[in-house]
């Protein structure tokens, strides 16, 4: 008994030892690669194994493996996985992070409504730019200029500020879907985009998504050229901030400062910026100023609840830059700078108030706030709602002058307010292993609000008017003032106050929308499809038939819908193929729904019709890890059964209306996309986007008198065969940074448009224009400080059009080239309207994070 007893304890003792031989101890300090600051949190995990740890709040861990020879997996949401193979006990010391192109990180809050690439296994062509990319390289610009270095994307910047463009895939803004945190925010009444109303997004912008062509959202939107996705800051997992001071080329200075708490040990967070910008602007009198604030909100009172609420918003004014002949900027001794803003060809740059007022004035307060909730139901299912609301406050105020003395009389107003209120909600289930489904709503509520009045007197104390709603002849005799904060908090809201036109629109939206998508193995497919109804109403408030009553129009409703295929098939670890196909109904917008859409409430007859678009896309991704990848994508779009509304004229006696139907464009292309890294320290990335954007088949016009009636029989208008303008149809660029020594780097880009056309009447061909390039550079240094590093320095230095290069950027006219070469520039009459591009601009940066 004795023998076997030792035997036991004897096996068992062996047992153990066995155990602790095969065991490893293994330290180290994860440490992000950004910040160089501690990673709390991260994960490590003996591969095949259950057995894992996180880091602490200084980043640092223990783990005792299970195996002599284990492999640990290091990984942290947002950042690039890193493994390393264990023999014995050993510490690893710090272990660098990187931020990898996942935004899952960032998305916090509302993930169920924001649809981003990542979150369906079918791809699209997207492209992705981040924080730290966001904070180096806005510098004075809009947001747009971010884009420029993706394929099929052309941004123009050569007015004043906030009167960026952008254009996807010979697209222009009008008709990409912009989305704010899931939020649509092009205009309701013409999906215009105004970036003067967003000066302040890149300043809490996460991360910007460019979804090329049919895109990952499920709301029945805009997106006949793509999608943008904007995702902003929300709850921050630490606390820290910043205090940001730049300035730039013509006095350009912007300061900003930003706090978060972290995440509380009872789940609250707060977080908090503010800014404040002013400039003279690259262009003759177009100086500006604004302000930018953002407040957020965040609870989570349990894991699976998380509540946010936030709050934007970027009050700005600036002078305007007008369009003038392209003989006009080279006679000027100003050049590129020459504002040719006129008034009764009187050039009437004013200074009133200490702000710039050439011809004209830009005035905004938009502030946006939503609150989101995200429920994690179980393990398989979760709900995202947000609900949020805008209230729009501007104006253009335009100088007034005498026609025959030629004395600035006052600026007059023509306001654009609106309140807009809405919903989105998704529920997303996975009823499978291999089939994810998710199903939602969404509701917008828009009142559009629309007069002229005077925004400020100058020589005169009063103005006449008249109109039928107030009774015949009256006087303006208050001004609704030039700031936009006082603009906002006083709107004018009385109508014997108000001119020229005044109305407003009530613009309903309501949609459901889904998606089901299965993926097993190396292959994924899904279907996605929506349904919508938008109803339209005008209330006229000054051509009535009644003193002191408004009229309605008819109410209109329009359905409208959109279905999305898509399938996607791993071939390999490095390659994956993808085919989408979709069709929208798109309603037509409200603009073009009436006869005249600042005098009466008549509507078009025969009743506009939903636009029909169609597209195809192919796309191939090639992943050789972090050395090189790929993507390479086809795409074919039609844009068939357009309705466009023009005017030429405000006065009665010349004013005519033009209706133009069954507008057809066909957009195809290729687009390569080339990612490598061949050194450690070296990112080189470059693209080619081959297009070809056309006029399909005739379409016919109708013209319409001041009082809506139809002048002459309809005609048809030839432009079949026409090239699309205001885009360069082939475009390239190469990109990249080094980082010569630790926390010093230097960027480059460079980018070609070729292919040029310009915009103008519809009926005329469009005008060839010259191809242009130009080169930014960029310099970053980042200087660790305070204890453990967890504060920094950081210096950042951009130059825009290196070489100076004179291009021009945009014309709109059809004038052909003269036979006398002396009267044409590179090739393009200077009779036609035209900005230049940009020359040489620059902005510097310091940056505290703490």
């Amino acid at each position: 008994m004795k023998k076997i007893t030792r035997l036991l304890f004897l096996a068992v003792a062996f047992l153990f030892t066995g155990i602790a031989m095969a065991q490893s101890t293994v330290t180290g300090t994860i440490m992000d690669a950004e910040m160089n600051a501690p990673l709390p949190g991260a994960n490590i995990i003996e591969k095949g194994t259950t057995n894992g740890v996180s880091s602490n709040f200084d980043g640092e861990f223990t783990i005792t493996t299970q195996s002599t020879n284990a492999t640990l997996v290091i990984s942290y949401v947002g950042y690039e996985t890193q493994t390393f193979t264990i023999t014995g006990n050993k510490n690893l010391g710090s272990i660098v992070l990187v931020g990898d192109n996942s935004l899952e990180e960032i998305v916090i809050v509302g993930s169920g409504v924001i649809d981003l690439a990542e979150d369906r296994q079918t791809p699209i062509a997207v492209s992705t730019i981040r924080s730290a990319e966001i904070q180096e390289k806005s510098g004075n610009f809009d947001l747009p200029v971010l884009l420029k270095s993706t394929p099929s994307v052309q941004t123009l910047q050569s007015g004043g500020f906030g009167d960026g463009q952008m254009f996807l895939r010979g697209f222009d803004q009008t008709n990409i879907a912009f989305l704010l945190n899931g939020q649509p925010i092009n205009g309701m009444e013409d999906g215009k985009m105004y970036w003067s109303n967003w000066q302040g997004v890149t300043e809490v912008a996460n991360a910007i998504q460019v979804q090329r062509g049919l895109g990952a959202s499920k709301l029945a939107i805009s997106s006949v050229g793509g999608t943008v996705n904007i995702v902003t800051k929300t709850i921050d997992r630490k606390a820290g901030g910043f205090v940001q001071q730049m300035v730039g080329n013509d006095n350009y200075i912007k300061s900003t400062a930003y706090f978060s708490t972290g995440v509380s040990d009872k789940g609250w967070s707060f977080s908090g910026l503010l800014g404040h910008w002013q400039g003279d602007g690259y262009v003759d009198n177009t100086q500006g100023q604004g302000q930018t604030y953002f407040l957020s909100v965040g609870y989570q009172p349990t894991e699976d609840h998380t509540f946010n609420f936030l709050l934007t918003g970027a009050p700005q004014w600036h002078a305007v830059a007008g369009s003038g002949s392209i003989g006009s900027f080279l006679e000027s001794e100003r050049g590129r700078r020459y504002n040719s803003w006129t008034y009764n060809g009187v050039n009437s740059p004013n200074t009133l108030h200490g702000g710039a007022y050439p011809g004209g004035r830009n005035i905004y307060h938009k502030p946006v706030a939503n609150l989101s909730w995200d429920w994690t139901i179980n393990d398989d299912s979760s709900l995202s709602t947000v609900l949020y609301g805008s209230m729009g406050r501007g104006s253009f105020a335009q100088s007034i002058t005498d026609r025959d003395t030629n004395e600035l009389l006052y600026a007059r107003g023509s306001n654009n307010n609106h309140n807009w209120y809405g919903a989105v909600t998704n529920y997303n289930n996975q009823l499978t292993e291999t089939l994810n489904f998710n199903v939602g709503a969404d509701v917008r509520f828009y009142n559009g609000i629309h007069f002229r009045d005077v925004r400020e007197f100058i020589a005169v104390d009063a103005v006449n008017a008249s109109s039928t709603y107030n009774g015949g002849a009256y006087q303006l005799t208050e001004a609704g003032g030039i700031n936009p904060w006082e603009v906002f908090f006083n709107p004018n809201t009385e109508h014997d106050q108000r001119f020229g036109y005044d109305y407003e629109e009530q613009i309903n939206y309501a949609g459901v929308f889904g998606q089901l998508e299965y993926a097993k193995d190396n292959f994924s497919a899904f279907f996605q499809g929506a349904l919508s109804n938008q109803s339209h109403v005008r209330t006229e408030f000054i051509n009535v038939q009644e003193a002191g009553v408004s009229e309605d129009s008819e109410k209109v409703n329009n359905l409208g819908y959109n279905l999305k295929v898509g399938a996607a098939y791993t071939i390999s670890s490095m390659h994956k193929v993808f085919v989408n196909a979709g069709y929208y109904s798109r309603q037509p917008f409200h603009d073009t729904l009436f006869q005249n859409n600042r005098g009466g409430n008549e509507l078009l007859s025969p009743e506009v019709d939903n636009e029909e678009i169609t597209g195809f896309e192919f796309g191939y991704q090639f992943n050789g890890g972090r050395a090189i990848s790929a993507n390479l994508n086809a795409y074919h779009t039609t844009w068939d059964n357009r309705t466009l509304v023009n005017t030429n004229g405000e006065n009665a006696e010349d004013f005519l209306s033009f209706q133009t139907l069954g507008v057809k464009q066909v957009h195809y292309g290729v687009e390569l996309e080339v990612m490598t890294r061949p050194l450690d320290k070296l990112n080189l990335n470059g693209f080619l986007s081959l297009g070809e954007w056309q006029f399909k088949d005739n379409a016919r016009e109708r013209t319409f008198d001041q009082d809506g009636n139809q002048v002459g029989a309809e005609e048809e208008i030839v432009i079949d065969g026409f090239n699309v303008g205001g885009a360069a149809q082939v475009t390239a660029g190469i990109n990249g940074s080094y980082e010569f020594l630790p926390r010093t780097s230097i960027d480059a880009a460079w980018n070609w448009y070729n292919d040029i056309y310009s915009t103008g009447s519809l009926d005329k061909e469009t005008l060839s224009m010259p191809s242009y390039d130009t080169v930014d550079l960029g310099f970053s240094y980042k200087m660790q400080l305070g204890e453990n590093n967890k504060s920094s320095l950081q210096f950042r230095l951009n130059v825009n059009n290196v070489f100076d290069e004179v291009y021009l950027e945009s014309v709109n006219g059809n004038t052909q080239a003269s036979a006398n070469p002396e009267e044409n520039y590179k090739g393009v009459n200077k009779d036609n309207t035209g900005r230049f591009g940009y020359g040489r601009t620059w902005n510097t940066s310091i940056r505290f994070n703490f």
